[in-house]
C-alpha cells in the first residue's frame, strides 16, 4: 500500500473517531443534570446551570411545585431578567398552587367535579326550600313554604334537626355562632336560632323589618337586610334587635359583605352599590340587566343577570367592572357561591356553571340540578337546594 494513501487512512480514522467522542461528550453534557442539598436532601434538578446559584433550593422548590419551568428542558436561566408576562405566569401559578393544595377538597383527595349533579344522596328538607348556608361543620336551609329550618350534617347528609316557626323563612345567615333567618313577611322578620340548643320553635329577633326582606349579610357589627319592594335597606342589631333603615334605592335584592364594605344589587336600577356602615352610597357600579344575588370571593364580586344570561365580575376595591361572561350554560342565572377556589352559578335551567375564581376560566356547566333555589359551598363541596317537591331536598355537587 502506498505509504500516503495509509497515512491518509489513518488520520480519517482519527477525525472520524474525534467527530464521535465529541458527540458522545455533548450528549453526555445535555444528561448532565445539576444536584444540590437542601434541607439535608439531595436534590437533582433537569437543569444544567443553576448548580452554582446561591438560590438553587428555592430554584428546586419551584420546579417541583410546578410554579416554574425553565427556559428549556435543560435550562433554568437564573441570571435572566423575568419579563412582566413571564412574572404574571409564575404569580398566577403560585395563586392556583396554593388555592389547589391548600384547599380541603386537595387534603381530603377530592379533585374530581361531578359530570352532573347527583339524582341520588338527596337529603329531604322541608317544603320549599330557597336558601342554604354552611356554619364549616353544617348546612342550615330555610324552608319557605313549612316555615322550618333544616340542619343537615355534611359530611354524611343526615337531617339532624329542623326548627319551626320561621314563618316566610326567605333568607339564612350563620354568624356569632347563632343562625339568623329572614322571614319575608309585612311587616319583615328576623328569627334566630341558637345551634346549642335542642331543636324547637325560632326566637323572634325583630318585626319591625320593611316588608319583602330578601336577603342579610353581616359586617362584623351588625345584620344588613335588603328590602326590594319598599326600597329600603335596614341594618339591625343582633343583639336587640333595632333597626335603622335606609331608603332611596331601586328594587335592593342581594346583599353581600366584602370586609370593609356592604354591597347591594338594585334589581330595578340595573346597578351595585357601595355602603359605609351609615348606610351612605359610596359608589354605584352599572352591571347590567336584573342583577340577582351576588358572591365575594376575597377579591372580586361576582354578580349573575338573569335578564342577559350573563354574569358581571366586579373588582371589590375600586369597583371597576373586570369581565362581563357569558355562555359556559349560562340560561337566568340567579345564586352564586365561592368554595374558595372555584365559583357556582344555578340557572333557572336546571343546570350549574363552574368558573375558576383566579383569572375567569370556565370549567363547564352541569345538568341535573332541577328547581334550585339556592347555594352555598362548605369549603368541600357545593350545596345546591332543591324546590322539588313537595318536600324540597338538599343535595352535594
Amino acid at each position: 500500500m502506498n505509504i500516503n494513501l495509509a497515512i491518509a487512512i489513518r488520520l480519517s480514522l482519527l477525525v472520524s473517531l474525534a467527530l464521535v467522542l465529541s458527540a458522545a461528550s455533548s450528549r453526555l453534557h445535555a444528561d448532565v443534570q445539576d444536584t444540590g442539598t437542601c434541607g439535608g436532601v439531595t436534590v437533582t434538578l433537569p437543569f444544567t446551570d443553576v448548580m452554582g446559584s446561591q438560590f438553587f433550593c428555592q430554584i428546586a422548590e419551584a420546579y417541583f411545585s410546578g410554579l416554574a419551568n425553565g427556559t428549556s428542558g435543560t435550562t433554568y436561566s437564573p441570571g435572566n431578567n423575568v419579563t412582566r408576562d413571564q412574572m404574571a405566569a409564575f404569580i398566577t401559578r403560585t395563586l392556583d398552587q396554593s388555592l389547589k393544595r391548600g384547599s380541603s377538597r386537595g387534603a381530603l383527595d377530592q379533585w374530581a367535579t361531578p359530570t352532573s349533579v347527583p339524582f341520588t344522596a338527596k337529603t329531604t328538607v322541608g317544603d320549599h326550600p330557597v336558601a342554604v348556608k354552611s356554619d364549616g361543620e353544617d348546612l342550615w336551609v330555610a324552608n319557605f313554604g313549612s316555615a322550618t329550618v333544616s340542619r343537615v350534617h355534611a359530611s354524611d347528609g343526615k337531617l339532624l334537626q329542623t326548627w319551626t316557626g320561621a314563618s316566610n323563612a326567605r333568607a339564612v345567615l350563620v354568624a356569632r355562632g347563632r343562625v339568623f333567618v329572614v322571614g319575608r313577611s309585612n311587616p319583615g322578620t328576623i328569627y334566630v336560632i341558637d345551634p346549642a340548643q335542642p331543636a324547637g320553635a325560632v326566637t323572634l329577633l325583630t318585626n319591625t323589618l320593611p316588608q319583602n326582606p330578601l336577603s342579610i349579610a353581616f359586617d362584623g357589627f351588625n345584620l344588613w337586610v335588603a328590602s326590594s319592594l319598599t326600597g329600603i335597606v335596614s341594618k339591625v342589631n343582633p343583639n336587640t334587635g333595632a333597626v335603622t333603615s335606609f331608603s332611596g334605592f331601586t328594587n335592593p335584592l342581594g346583599v353581600i359583605y366584602d370586609g370593609s364594605n356592604i354591597w347591594i344589587t338594585e334589581l330595578g336600577a340595573d346597578t351595585l352599590k357601595k355602603l359605609d356602615s351609615n348606610g351612605n352610597v359610596l359608589q354605584t357600579v352599572n352591571v347590567g340587566f336584573n342583577p340577582q344575588h351576588p358572591i365575594y370571593d376575597g377579591t372580586n364580586i361576582w354578580v349573575p343577570k338573569t335578564s342577559d344570561d350573563t354574569v358581571t365580575v366586579v373588582r371589590a376595591s375600586t369597583g371597576a367592572v373586570l369581565a362581563t361572561l357569558s355562555n359556559n350554560g349560562l340560561s337566568f342565572p340567579e345564586h352564586a357561591a365561592f368554595d374558595g377556589e372555584r365559583i357556582l352559578i344555578t340557572n333557572a335551567s336546571s343546570t350549574v356553571s363552574l368558573w375558576k375564581a383566579s383569572d375567569l376560566t370556565p370549567l363547564g356547566s352541569f345538568s341535573g340540578a332541577t328547581f334550585v333555589t339556592g347555594a352555598c359551598s362548605d369549603g368541600l363541596s357545593f350545596w345546591l337546594t332543591l324546590d322539588d317537591g313537595p318536600p324540597g331536598h338538599l343535595v352535594r355537587f
